[in-house]
């Protein structure tokens, strides 16, 4: 079924006035969260980096 430009404005306003955006609050709290998130991620794999390198070098007879 193919509908009229104006017909799919309409639609596309009525389906925009149902969007629930969230608060200010929300927003903040999920960002300080992913935030915590990614710098703990941040850091274990900054110790894993540390440890393999480690025994890589251990390994390889680079440490001496």
């Amino acid at each position: 079924m193919k509908v009229s430009p104006i017909q799919f404005f309409r639609q596309v306003r009525q389906e925009v006035k149902k969007i629930t955006w969230p608060t200010r609050k929300e927003v903040t709290q999920v960002t300080t969260v992913v935030l915590f998130i990614v710098a703990l991620a941040a850091a274990f794999f900054f110790l894993v980096d540390v440890v393999l390198a480690a025994a890589v070098k251990l390994v390889l007879g680079l440490g001496a």
